[in-house]
């Protein structure tokens, strides 16, 4: 799960409501060594949107840790949207100028082009990048922080970093 030369990727997002308050977080493994956890909020959003958010913030922070031994980066998300709308449904959205098969605008076409202008660049860089579906509120330890992260930043409408540091410090704490 977390190697050398890859920086691995936790996310979620939540909404109280739907739309509501909602959070989202990227917890970011940096060549086993180091560890970034991030939330933020908006406070009126859609759970899909917090999806989008935490794997985007995510990338942002793995591309801001870039050096020149990374080789892959890999997502675990628990939104089958996300990881879907990334692998797959995307090219026929981009080819049909972001309308979908019923010809209606992408929703949330902001975040897919941010999405997708990250995953560019990462692969800019000969970074492979893997996309991997986690069950959600299940036996992941990673994926249940993330969870923590997301609904405290939903519920408290905080942005902040919640931990940066040594990976063997974390994984002790949390794994």
């Amino acid at each position: 799960m977390f190697h050398q030369n890859n920086i691995t990727i936790y996310t979620d997002g939540s909404s109280r409501g739907n739309p509501g308050p909602g959070g989202f977080a990227s917890i970011v493994v940096v060549d086993s060594s180091k560890v970034i956890e991030f939330g933020g909020h908006d406070k009126h959003t859609t759970n899909n949107k917090m999806e989008l958010s935490g794997v985007i913030h995510g990338l942002k922070i793995a591309l801001n840790n870039v050096t020149h031994d990374i080789k892959q980066i890999t997502v675990y998300s628990d939104s089958k949207y996300v990881l879907n709308g990334i692998s797959s449904w995307i090219h026929n959205w981009k080819k049909n100028n972001w309308k979908t098969a019923a010809k209606k605008e992408v929703l949330n076409q902001d975040l897919w082009q941010e999405l997708d202008k990250l995953v560019e660049t990462v692969s800019q860089k000969n970074i492979k990048i893997g996309w991997n579906y986690v069950k959600g509120h299940a036996d992941n330890s990673y994926n249940n922080r993330a969870d923590i992260i997301a609904t405290t930043c939903a519920d408290e409408g905080v942005t902040k970093v919640f931990y940066e540091g040594d990976f063997k410090v974390w994984n002790a704490l949390n794994g």
